[in-house]
C-alpha cells in the first residue's frame, strides 16, 4: 500500500486528553500506515467523519511546524510542565518519520524546555533517537513504552499488517535501556482467545525480559464504533471461528468487564513475577536533583 502524504502546518501541538490515563497528547503526524485491525483511532477517525475503513492509513497529515509550535507552548508560563503522551493517536516512529524528523524535533523540544514526556510506539526507528532521549532524560521524566502484544509470527501479520517484527521492537527497547532510558512493554490490546493464550504470553514476558524491559502491563481489547466494524470484518476473514464469541463478548458494549479483564491482567503480573521484570538499567538517567536553596538565618 502507497500512502499519501499531506504536508499541513497545525496550529496547536499540544492536546488536552479526556477518558485516558494521561491528560496531554501530541501527535506529529496524522493516520498512521501501520493500519492495525483493532487501532481505537479508528472510532476516533469514524466520529470526524473520516475514513475509519480499509482506506484509513492511505493519507497521512504531517504536521510541518509542529516542533515550532511545541516550542511556543512549552514556553507559556501557564505550561506547568506535566507529562505528554507521543504517540497517543498515530505511531510517532512510523516510517514517515525518517523521512520528516518531526518525532526528533519535538523531543529536543521538551529537552530544551525540560518538559517530561512519554512515547508509545511500534516502531524501531526510534533507536535513531536514544542520543537526545538521553539528553532529555537527565532534565526532565522520560519513559518508552513499545507496543508488543504478541510475538506470534501469524497473528502479528495479521492484526499488525504494517508494523515491524515484534522482536525488532524489543531489540530496539534493549538499545533504549542499555542507553540509561526507561522502556517498558505494553501487551496491548491482548486478543481474547487469540493472543490472550497462556503460553503466548509468557512467550512475551520472558523475551522482555530478556530484552531488559523495566515493566510489563495489559489491556484487552476495546471495540468503539468506527473500530468495531473493521475489527470485526478482519475477524471474519482471518480467524471466522472466533467471530460467535466476539459478537458474544462485545454485544452492546465496546470495553469488557472485570469478569473479562481481571483474570488476564493478574496473569500477566504473576508471569512478570515469575520472570523478575523491573528496572535493572545499569545507568538509570534522570533529572539531576534541584539544589537545595538555603534559609538566611534571622
Amino acid at each position: 500500500m502507497r500512502a499519501e502524504y499531506r504536508e499541513e502546518p497545525c496550529k496547536v501541538a499540544l492536546n488536552r486528553v479526556k477518558g485516558m490515563a494521561f491528560k496531554w497528547s501530541l501527535n506529529p503526524y496524522m493516520g498512521c500506515v501501520h493500519r492495525c485491525t483493532f487501532c481505537y483511532v479508528r472510532a476516533f477517525e469514524l466520529r470526524a467523519d473520516r475514513p475509519f475503513d480499509d482506506r484509513y492509513g492511505r493519507s497521512i497529515r504531517v504536521k510541518t511546524n509542529v516542533a515550532e509550535v511545541l516550542r511556543r507552548q512549552l514556553a507559556k508560563s501557564t505550561w506547568e510542565r506535566e507529562t505528554v503522551t507521543i504517540g497517543a493517536a498515530t505511531d510517532p516512529y512510523q516510517p514517515a518519520e525518517g523521512r520528516y524528523r518531526l518525532t526528533r524535533a519535538c523531543i529536543e523540544a521538551f529537552r530544551d524546555a525540560a518538559s517530561p514526556f512519554s512515547i508509545i510506539t511500534r516502531g524501531p526507528l526510534i533507536v535513531r533517537d536514544v542520543d537526545v532521549l538521553a539528553e532529555a532524560a537527565q532534565r526532565a521524566s522520560v519513559s518508552v513504552t513499545f507496543s508488543v502484544p504478541t510475538l506470534d509470527d501469524a497473528v502479528w501479520r495479521r492484526t499488525e499488517p504494517g508494523t515491524a517484527h515484534p522482536r525488532q521492537r524489543l531489540r530496539a527497547l534493549k538499545t533504549l535501556v542499555d542507553g540509561g532510558i526507561r522502556a517498558s512493554v505494553g501487551m496491548a490490546p491482548l486478543l481474547p482467545g487469540i493472543s490472550d493464550r497462556p503460553e503466548l504470553m509468557e512467550q512475551v514476558v520472558r523475551e522482555a525480559r530478556e530484552a531488559g524491559a523495566c515493566g510489563v502491563w495489559a489491556n484487552l481489547l476495546y471495540l468503539r464504533p468506527g473500530t468495531r466494524e473493521h475489527f470485526l470484518e478482519a475477524l471474519a476473514e482471518d480467524y471466522p471461528e472466533q467471530l460467535p464469541a466476539y459478537e458474544r463478548l462485545y454485544a452492546r458494549k465496546a470495553y469488557l468487564g472485570a469478569a473479562e479483564t481481571k483474570p488476564i491482567r493478574a496473569q500477566v503480573a504473576e508471569l512478570a513475577r515469575k520472570h523478575g521484570i523491573r528496572d535493572r538499567r545499569r545507568n538509570r538517567l534522570a533529572p539531576r536533583p534541584e539544589p537545595e536553596q538555603l534559609a538566611l538565618g534571622l
